[in-house]
């Protein structure tokens, strides 16, 4: 059993109306259209929950891991898009949150929180699951750094006010020659390739990003050089996490669609909820995925606590098992349904292409189990 107090519970329950009234009405349209919801943004900035980690101090409301990871599950629910919105503004957010100085923090965070939009960008197009192939490099002259290289798939990318971007300073160290560097739109020499047509997400933007003798001035350097890679690291297992919730909250709200249909579909002369086929079909689905839900919350509260060594094990753990749960649970929704689940009248058809994606981003579950059974073994 999950303990709230008021303030979270208020939280919350904002959150779900913002859920029922604003998001799920206009998620069809944004995925047939493949629109990005700025109304979302919008709505997620005067509730205070764009960048909710932020502490109060720089223009957050300073909530735990936990919470953050429920609404992530709530917004999920009805519209995985804009759910991403929360999970990429995160991921920019935290390189400035784990390692900025209060300098870094006092500039970016508080817009971060109040409306300007961010981003993470690692991704290169030849280095994925292999991050330290990563080609893009950042050469210092003077006070200043000069970026060239190349990202791709980065969310909100040609959109973001900021984006936390990471190259080598040093290649010849590999994961100690990393650094990260804050850049703000419209500095000279970034530019954006396409936008990507995507199966699912599709609210969401991903675009490549291109960087020709780009000048970052050392300031916006984040940490120290070649602290880079321990930082993405940190931000990844978080991020982890948060698509667990995403992919929690796909599941359930595909388990809501299907329930709901098979009590008032007849079929045989009776609703198909009584046929001991659908029965075991529903019991299933709603087994994994409350499994699921249990080990991110757990996965959650190990980073509110700080510990350390449970961290990336749990949130690989959180992350594999829960993005396959939501694939297995929006295909079996869709097959309870029937024809009309295969029909874009009904919304676990997009459920199950978004559902993919979690599969796939922040780290593929293959990868996610190297990470848990290396972090296993070596305990």
């Amino acid at each position: 059993m999950i303990q709230l107090d008021e303030q979270q519970k208020m939280i919350l329950e904002t959150v779900k109306n913002i859920a029922r009234k604003e998001l799920k009405p206009r998620a069809a349209e944004i995925d047939e259209n493949a629109e990005f919801p700025w109304y979302a943004v919008k709505v997620f900035a005067e509730n205070g929950i764009l960048a909710p980690l932020v502490s109060e101090k720089y223009g957050g409301i300073g909530i735990t891991y936990l919470l953050f990871s429920m609404i992530i599950e709530e917004i999920a629910k009805v519209c995985a898009s804009s759910a991403l919105i929360l999970i990429a503004q995160a991921d920019g957010v935290l390189p400035i949150l784990y390692a900025g100085n209060e300098e870094q923090k006092g500039k970016f965070l508080p817009p971060l929180a109040k409306g300007a939009l961010g981003g993470f960008a690692g991704t290169e197009p030849d280095a994925g699951s292999d991050i330290l192939s990563m080609r893009t490099r950042a050469t210092k002259k003077g006070k200043v750094y000069v970026l060239n290289g190349q990202k791709c798939f980065i969310t909100h990318g040609s959109i973001a006010d900021y984006l936390s971007v990471y190259a080598y300073t040093d290649p010849e160290k590999k994961a100690k020659g990393m650094s990260v560097f804050v850049l703000e739109k419209g500095m000279e020499g970034l530019s954006y390739g396409k936008n990507e047509n995507k199966m699912g997400m599709r609210g969401s933007i991903n675009s490549e990003l291109i960087f020709e003798n780009l000048k970052v001035p050392e300031e916006n350097r984040i940490g120290e050089e070649g602290e880079g890679f321990f930082n993405m690291m940190k931000v990844l297992d978080s991020s982890r996490v948060f698509a667990a919730s995403q992919a929690v909250g796909l599941a359930q709200g595909a388990i809501d669609e299907a329930v709901a249909y098979a009590k008032q579909r007849i079929q045989f002369g009776r609703p198909i909820s009584q046929l001991q086929a659908i029965q075991f079909m529903v019991a299933d689905m709603v087994a994994a995925t409350e499994a699921a839900r249990l080990l991110t919350y757990q996965a959650a509260r190990h980073i509110d606590a700080g510990r350390a060594r449970e961290i990336p094990k749990f949130c690989a753990m959180a992350k594999c098992l829960a993005s396959d749960t939501a694939m297995r649970v929006t295909t079996d929704a869709v097959q309870v349904m029937g024809g009309y689940g295969y029909m874009k009248d009904f919304p676990v058809e997009r459920m199950m292409r978004d559902a993919k994606l979690v599969q796939i981003y922040t780290g593929t579950n293959q990868i996610m189990r190297v990470v848990a059974g290396r972090s296993i073994l070596a305990g």
